[in-house]
């Protein structure tokens, strides 16, 4: 695929007031999530899940793309239509997790690195014959006391530029992902100090892999406090802090930016990702990324009874799609 045709993919993933909805859980990370509402983890009821959100109606209206699991990718509606047709046939762009998650960082205590690189070329060319358009890696970028150090730092750098490299090499667009983590109780201070050079780390190993940025998206974490951090930082210092660390650190090239939630409650996300769209003359669109800002509410309803919500669960995922939406184009009214 072309540098013209990577970079088309890419803008349409961020075309205005449009995002992604993450539904890239693991197993095993489903498994929690429904065990929290009550609902068995079974193949048959993740596959109605992912067919629940994937088939909400106008969804197309404000999401752009989905981010797939292995399994999911893998399969179908009731009716038998592959999820990725039914997403095309709704506008919504197929993407996929790619990366095989964090694991501890030999010699560093507390840090990890992402795995997966091992026959990812090959996994790849499989996901783009399966419809996949877009992929993502993760990784895991923790603070705490004397971390992250600059091994971890440049190692989970290293490992997404390859990843970036290998997914343009197959056609598909690299949504590269560092996510500082929100756990802690560092102050909005700290997170951005760490966040500014992670992202600096980032594009100089994507610069030194020939990673092409027009048909690139980053996936950011917000600069905001820690989860613990006896000071919280108001909705207006979140936008204005991540604002400047992006000005300072990413190329004005890239095609836009989306925002993971990172543990933040629904409103939050929204409420942030809204005050940075008012600001004008932004050289990226900013957008979103959501997984459980995206469908937590959705899930619950649905874990009440799976027959009787399930247009009810329907309507708040869109509801959620359309005020974050609103948001990435600063649009938001609130409530």
């Amino acid at each position: 695929m072309s540098i013209e045709q990577l970079a088309e993919t890419a803008q349409a993933m961020v075309a205005p007031g449009k995002g992604i909805i993450a539904i890239d859980e693991s197993t095993n990370t489903i498994a929690k999530r429904f065990a929290g509402v009550g609902i068995e983890n079974t193949e048959e009821n993740r596959r109605a899940y992912r067919e629940l959100l994937l088939s909400t109606p106008n969804l197309g209206e404000y999401i752009s793309g989905a981010i797939l699991y292995d399994e999911t990718i893998r399969q179908s509606a009731k009716d038998g239509t592959p999820f990725t047709k039914l997403m095309a046939a709704n506008g919504i762009i197929p993407g996929i997790k790619v990366d095989k998650g964090p694991q501890p960082l030999a010699g560093f205590p507390g840090e990890v690195v992402t795995e997966g690189l091992d026959g990812l070329r090959a996994r790849l060319e499989e996901y783009y014959k399966l419809g996949a358009r877009f992929a993502k890696w993760r990784a895991v970028i923790n603070i705490g006391d004397d971390i992250p150090t600059g091994t971890a730092i440049e190692a989970n750098s290293h490992a997404l530029a390859r990843y970036a490299a290998l997914c343009q090499e197959q056609g598909l667009v690299p949504m590269v992902e560092p996510e500082v983590i929100m756990d802690g109780s560092h102050d909005i201070d700290m997170c951005y100090e760490v966040t500014e050079v992670v992202l600096r780390s980032l594009f100089g190993s994507l610069y030194e892999h020939n990673v092409m940025l027009e048909g690139t998206i980053l996936k950011a974490s917000m600069v905001i406090h820690g989860t613990d951090a006896e000071e919280k930082a108001s909705v207006e210092e979140v936008a204005a802090s991540t604002l400047r660390c992006l000005k300072a650190t990413v190329p004005a090239t890239l095609p836009g930016i989306v925002f993971l939630s990172g543990g933040q409650s629904d409103q939050d996300a929204t409420a942030h990702l809204n005050a940075m769209n008012q600001v004008r003359g932004l050289p990226w669109p900013l957008s979103f990324s959501y997984g459980r800002a995206m469908q937590q509410a959705a899930l619950k309803l649905w874990g009440q009874d799976m027959k009787g919500n399930y247009a009810k669960a329907q309507d708040t995922v869109f509801a959620r799609a359309r005020d974050n939406g609103l948001a990435a184009l600063g649009q938001w009214q609130g409530g």
